[in-house]
């Protein structure tokens, strides 16, 4: 992977604590590591979103603003979808074009009392294979959710 980087993150106070391990040549990003962002806005974010309490979600949905999501959720509407897509799915595929053209694959860490974080491919739109990233972040995911158990 060419200007990617590797993220993990966890759910605090209602939005997403990341950290991330990223190429010398990588891709810049609209944060900062142990930063803070709302949980509509990135692909882990949404991962943490999808598997939090029911109350969390809606709270999240009732809150939720146009600029908060990527190119895809536009809308309360659309961000109730795409938790359903993700739970469904078992992971989280997010785009944007602004401020750069980035995309982003997640899946959830489980822990023996459910999510405890979500981990997370991000890289440049052009270029970015979704289905070959998609069994890859879910693969690394279960592996930890593993070491977890254990």
């Amino acid at each position: 992977m060419r200007r990617g980087q590797v993220r993990a993150g966890a759910h605090d106070a209602g939005d997403a604590v990341q950290e991330r391990l990223s190429a010398r040549d990588a891709s810049p990003v609209r944060y900062r590591i142990g930063g803070r962002l709302p949980l509509t806005s990135t692909g882990v974010g949404l991962v943490l979103l999808a598997e939090a309490p029911p109350q969390v979600q809606e709270d999240a949905i009732a809150a939720f603003l146009p600029d908060d999501g990527g190119d895809d959720i536009h809308s309360p509407a659309d961000l109730r979808r795409a938790l359903s897509e993700i739970r469904r799915g078992g992971y989280a595929y997010a785009r944007q074009s602004s401020p750069w053209p980035i995309s982003t694959v997640a899946a959830p860490v489980r822990g023996p009392s459910g999510v405890v974080a979500a981990v997370s491919v991000v890289a440049p739109s052009p270029g970015f294979t979704t289905s070959s990233y998609i069994p890859a972040v879910q693969a690394v995911a279960r592996a930890i959710s593993r070491q977890l158990a254990t």
